[in-house]
Formats: structure tokens, C-alpha cells, sequence
């Protein structure tokens, strides 16, 4: 891949991050390990991304938390390189674990608790429940879908494939 459209990507996948509400440098970082095709030492990712060192190594730890990159050796060279998972849907998945945990799951447990306090009457406590209701049912549908990712990518893509026809198109006899 040339540099400029390396460069290009990473510049993407920070401004979507950071749209996601991911670290704008954990983005990058994992851009770089996903369009190289060797494995990347500390100092290069730190140099080729114009960040400090210690900025490298804590999206490093971050990606590695989620699961999306690993450490590896080099042969004849003590420090530690980095590569991306290779399976993309896996990484989606993973990514996907690892939000549900760390933002839905809190959320979940905090509107939950909000029902459990004296004091939700009315339509507060009438929307809350909704909330709940809600909130609960997606967490059957995550589940599922997070337990077998093989079959939910078969469904993904299965309805990717469906077509919608649009209000006014007419259907073709």
C-alpha cells in the first residue's frame, strides 16, 4: 500500500473513531497496524504517527484490551511488534463485546436501578419502564447475536441482500 493512501486511512479511521467515541489515537494506531503488512514496533508506530511514545503505548494497551491487536516477536530483535487480528469480522465482534460491556451494560443496570428507587411516578416511571423494556430487549437481541458470531455474519449478510423498494418506485412485472 502506497504511504499517502496509508496515511489517508489513518486520518479516516481517527475521524471516524473519534465520531464513535473512540480515542482519536487509539484509531489511528489501529488504522496503521491494519494497513501494514509487517509488524510494527512501538517506536515506529509512535514515529510514523507524529504521537509521543507514551501516547503509542496507551492505545496500544487499549487495542490489545479489546482484543484486536497482539504483541509478537521478531526474530533477532528484543522489542515487542504489533499486528492487527486478521479476520475483520472477528474484530467487529469483538469491538462489539467489549461496547455492550463497557456502555450498554452500565446504562442497562442504571435505568434498572432508577425502577428500584422510591420516588419514579407517573409518566417518568411510565417512560423509564419503556426504557427498560426496551433496553431489555435489545440485550436479547445483542445477546444472541453476540453468542454465535459465525451465524450472525451469515445473517448479516443475508439481509444486506435484501432490497426494500422505495414509496412511489413501481415493482417491475
Amino acid at each position: 500500500m502506497k504511504q499517502e493512501s496509508q496515511e489517508r486511512f489513518v486520518d479516516a479511521w481517527g475521524a471516524m473513531g473519534a465520531l464513535w467515541g473512540i480515542n482519536r489515537s487509539v484509531a489511528r494506531v489501529h488504522a496503521l497496524l491494519m494497513g501494514s503488512e509487517a509488524p510494527i514496533s512501538l517506536d515506529e508506530i509512535a514515529e510514523r504517527l507524529s504521537i509521543s511514545k507514551g501516547n503509542a503505548s496507551m492505545s496500544l494497551r487499549e487495542l490489545r484490551g479489546w482484543g484486536v491487536i497482539r504483541p509478537v516477536q521478531v526474530p533477532g530483535d528484543r522489542r515487542d511488534f504489533y499486528v492487527t487480528e486478521p479476520d475483520v469480522w472477528i474484530m467487529f465482534f469483538r469491538i462489539l463485546q467489549e461496547r455492550k460491556r463497557r456502555e450498554f451494560d452500565p446504562a442497562l443496570r442504571a435505568v434498572q436501578g432508577l425502577l428500584e428507587e422510591p420516588g419514579a411516578s407517573g409518566e417518568v416511571r411510565a417512560r423509564l419502564e419503556q426504557m427498560t423494556d426496551l433496553l431489555n430487549t435489545l440485550e436479547g437481541l445483542g445477546g444472541r447475536f453476540l453468542k454465535d458470531p459465525a451465524t450472525s455474519r451469515t445473517a448479516l449478510t443475508l439481509v444486506s441482500k435484501l432490497t426494500v423498494p422505495s414509496k412511489g418506485r413501481k415493482k417491475k412485472p
